[in-house]
């Protein structure tokens, strides 16, 4: 059964009822050490039958998108409903119904992309260029290109059709001499991920790196260990959207905070009274969720069940003023939320997950965060986190530092690592850049959900410097 198909007449005697289509289809590349990595395709097709009925929800995936699959689909989900309406947390019938109608497109949706022998020839050309020296032991160049497209209809008229592509490049390099291994990334874990096609490549200067990660990976091999104390730290963009997603996106997830994820992603330190009143970072700290942002990962024009995507502030002025909540779980808390059920494919139900959460810009510029520092570290990519199951306390580890002192720039440090409290951090942060330091980033595998699930968010930010963090290299 095709996307555009007529949808199958079944009588279900339900009080709503929505499919949800997702194809998706990827193809990666990749060089290793200057090896060329075999093609990996595949293709992922299903549909998810959600129906509300006398007060249950139920919900079937099936991989079967005949008339004949889609229509058992439906016939299950209803009779789960049904089965679950006196025990379930929620009654169905008090739910939105959604009947949007719609569509969306990633950016240069309908530009073709290079050719299989075209991205293999660029990713060798970065691989060797990162080889060239001996002391690099191992490299890696690669690229997952990937396009979906969702359709999602509803009993009461609605049916929205979305069209993504994604592009994914990686470039990663280690670096070994005298017992002492450093790695130097372009992307960290992925962080380089944006919705459109090659034109992505030349925003991140993606051509040439190889040399450039390659120089910085055997410098950090002889650079001296972060140094040790309270001192201030300017978080660039790339380890900015790490801090922005593990302590502030997970502890506002809504259906974290009412439990639901307790037993496998742990809670949050965040609670139903605090939303409206509670001091989350300095008045420094905006906050948004926005998928609306186009080259963004995670934007989009409806969520899973069909709410139309707006941006909405979650931090204003430092104050908590919304949860990353959906439908049901603002009806459950009583607090407005966002456009936030999502699912990661067509056998996963949607539950509360980060889309774009950005943190806004001011007005100070890279010179202006360096100037305004006396003691401190300027610190980049990210290699490491560890957070607790209430997403407070933290450590996060970088890939490469370089010492401030005195408002000027000094020399690289390896080992970089800080932590602190979520509930404390972010009232730390003393200076926030400007436009010209933003980046848009994020990462196409955040995990959450049981059974898991594995989503795309976004995150653009700004550089940020925070006072008196507790700051340690790698020293035993």
């Amino acid at each position: 059964m095709p996307l555009d198909a007529p949808l199958p007449d079944v009588d279900l005697r339900a009080d709503y009822w929505s499919l949800r289509f997702v194809e998706e289809q990827a193809s990666q590349y990749a060089v290793r050490h200057n090896v060329p990595l075999p093609l990996a395709v595949t293709t992922d097709r299903g549909v998810m039958a959600s129906v509300h009925a006398d007060g249950g929800y139920g919900y079937a995936a099936t991989g079967d998108t005949s008339a004949q699959g889609v229509r058992a689909a439906l016939q299950r989900a209803a009779a789960r409903a049904r089965v679950t309406a006196h025990t379930g947390l929620i009654d169905s019938r008090r739910l939105p119904r959604p009947a949007a109608r719609g569509e969306y497109a990633s950016p240069a949706l309908a530009v073709a992309g290079p050719t299989p022998r075209e991205w293999y020839d660029l990713l060798a050309a970065e691989c060797a260029a990162a080889t060239r020296d001996p002391r690099i032991v191992d490299s890696e160049a690669g690229v997952e290109v990937r396009t979906a497209t969702h359709r999602l209809v509803t009993s009461t008229g609605g049916d929205v059709v979305q069209r993504y592509r994604f592009l994914l490049p990686r470039l990663t390099v280690t670096a070994h001499a005298g017992g002492v291994t450093q790695s130097r990334s372009l992307d960290g874990f992925r962080g380089i991920c944006q919705q459109g096609g090659a034109e992505i490549l030349a925003r991140f200067g993606f051509v040439g790196a190889g040399t450039r990660i390659a120089a910085e990976a055997i410098e950090l091999l002889t650079a001296p260990e972060c140094p040790r104390g309270s001192m201030d730290v300017l978080l660039m963009p790339d380890q900015m959207i790490l801090q922005i997603h593990e302590s502030i996106g997970h502890p506002l997830e809504l259906d974290r905070i009412l439990g639901d994820e307790r037993n496998f992603a742990g809670t949050s330190f965040v609670t139903l009274d605090m939303f409206g009143s509670y001091r989350y970072g300095s008045p420094l700290l905006d906050v948004s969720f926005d998928p609306t942002r186009g080259e963004e990962l995670a934007t989009y024009a409806f969520d899973d069940e069909g709410t139309p995507a707006e941006k909405a502030y979650l931090i204003r002025d430092g104050i908590l003023v919304r949860p990353l909540g959906g439908a049901t779980s603002q009806m459950r808390a009583r607090l407005p939320g966002v456009a936030a059920s999502r699912a990661d494919s067509w056998n996963r139900p949607p539950i509360d997950r980060m889309a774009n959460l950005n943190l806004e810009p001011k007005d100070a510029s890279l010179a202006d965060l360096v100037a305004g520092i006396d003691r401190g570290v300027l610190m980049e990519t990210n290699r490491s986190w560890s957070i607790d199951d209430s997403r407070n306390k933290f450590q996060f580890g970088c890939e490469r530092a370089r010492v401030i002192e005195h408002g000027v720039i000094r020399h690289v440090v390896k080992n970089p690592n800080y932590r602190g409290v979520s509930a404390s951090f972010w009232r730390s942060l003393a200076r926030v850049g400007d436009a010209t330091t933003v980046q848009v980033l994020g990462t196409p595998h955040c995990g959450k959900g049981e059974p898991s699930q594995i989503i795309r968010v976004g995150h653009a930010s700004p550089a940020c410097v925070f006072a008196g963090v507790d700051v340690f290299g790698g020293e035993s």
